[in-house]
């Protein structure tokens, strides 16, 4: 999950949250939460298409810190899910924009849903993913060159980080932040919020319950 050699201490890297209308708000702030307890290596940013307030699936709204025009440096990606997917695979401005900042990231991450987007995108063609397993379907229906795996809390493929629904974004998280900066520093971010961290990639009760095994 992470290199043997330590990170500098200086490392840094700049966390974009990507929020359209209808995004589930867990899959995004679960995630920016465990990067935002190690502020020292994380710096935390909202990107939409425009700059007006975007709603959640939930109803609470965010604000926008950058636009897709004036995104700038952005190191990891987070792409949460909800039901505000289903249009916005078909956004062009959108899809253009994961296609666009792919090549500069060091990691793109996507929660349940999302994932669907990243597959309309073309970003997950011949890439092994997983998605949230009560929506399977759809976001497999998105990427039918994927190698979707039923059963998996969260999926590392090169550098693109898929998870399983929800809550399962902040295992994720947590992996990513073990590949970057260690296991000690993972701990010590699931400590620091009170998380019971679940470390097992494969440990998915989920995809049982939903029929998909």
């Amino acid at each position: 999950m992470s290199d043997s050699s330590p990170p500098p201490a200086d490392a840094h890297w700049i966390v974009g949250g990507l929020i359209f209308p209808g995004f589930e708000l867990l899959d995004l702030y679960g995630p920016l939460e465990m990067f935002g307890a190690s502020s020292k290596h994380f710096t935390l940013v909202t990107i939409a298409e425009t700059a007006e307030p975007v709603p959640s699936a939930q109803g609470p709204s965010s604000t926008v810190q950058r636009t897709f025009a004036e995104c700038g440096d952005v190191d990891i990606l987070l792409v949460p899910g909800g039901i505000g997917t289903r249009k916005e695979a078909a956004n062009p401005a959108l899809l253009t924009f994961l296609r666009n900042v792919y090549p500069q990231l060091d990691l793109l991450a996507s929660v349940c849903t999302g994932a669907g987007l990243l597959a309309a995108a073309g970003l997950l063609e011949g890439r092994r993913a997983t998605t949230n397993k009560l929506s399977f379907a759809w976001p497999r229906s998105r990427g039918p060159n994927t190698v979707w795996v039923p059963e998996a809390r969260w999926v590392e493929d090169g550098n693109v980080f898929t998870s399983a629904g929800v809550a399962a974004g902040m295992d994720m998280s947590l992996a990513l932040i073990a590949r970057l900066l260690g296991e000690a520093a993972a701990e010590e971010v699931a400590r620091y919020t009170e998380y019971e961290w679940h470390r097992d990639a494969d440990r998915d009760p989920f995809a049982r319950r939903a029929g998909l095994l």
